[in-house]
C-alpha cells in the first residue's frame, strides 16, 4: 500500500474535517465518507486516534 497524500495534507485534511463537523471524527464514519483519507492516514500513524491526536493539536 501507498500513501498518495503527505503527512501534512492528511494532518490537515483531518483538521478541516473537524472544524467543520465540531467534533472528533468516528473511524467508521470517516472510512466510509472518505476512504482515501483514512487509508493514508493509518499509512503514516499507527491508529486513527493518533491521526486525530496529531492533527488536533498542530
Amino acid at each position: 500500500m501507498e500513501a498518495n497524500m503527505s503527512v501534512e495534507e492528511v494532518v490537515s485534511k483531518i483538521a478541516e474535517l473537524v472544524k467543520k463537523e465540531g467534533q472528533p471524527l468516528r473511524k467508521k464514519q470517516v472510512k466510509k465518507s472518505n476512504p482515501e483519507l483514512m487509508k493514508n492516514a493509518l499509512y503514516y500513524f499507527p491508529s486513527w486516534e493518533d491521526a486525530m491526536e496529531k492533527s488536533i493539536k498542530s
